[in-house]
């Protein structure tokens, strides 16, 4: 799976384009969802239909490098609409403890994906 990060797939629009130039059905997007910085939910939405793996960022306590107030419930029903039906990680990038930290992640993410 392709990531949305830095370099070439920062922007939904160079990801997609090197998805579309490969045109292989064993290569989607991993939709890393605190690597779109600015209008995050629209560019989710434009990558969202070739979501095959998701990684949720979360950064109780602040982030090491930056931190985002990412709205889980609406990025759940951007998911849903697309009929994203895979696996969703946790990638815990908070200053809180690790215990403290993951633990209110799991249950924010349980609740607004269920």
């Amino acid at each position: 799976a392709l990531e949305n990060h830095w370099g070439l797939t920062r922007t939904p629009e160079g990801l997609l384009r090197i998805l579309n130039s490969i045109d292989s059905p064993w290569l989607g997007a991993l939709l890393d969802t605190g690597n779109f910085l600015e209008n995050p939910y629209e560019k989710l939405e434009k990558v969202a239909p070739e979501a095959v793996f998701v990684q949720a960022k979360t950064y109780y306590g602040g982030g090491e490098w930056y931190t985002l107030d990412l709205d889980y419930n609406r990025i759940a029903r951007i998911l849903k609409d697309v009929g994203y039906h895979g696996y969703v990680s946790l990638e815990f990038e908070g200053k809180a403890p690790s215990d403290k930290g993951v633990a209110q992640s799991v249950s924010m993410l349980r609740s607004a994906l269920s």
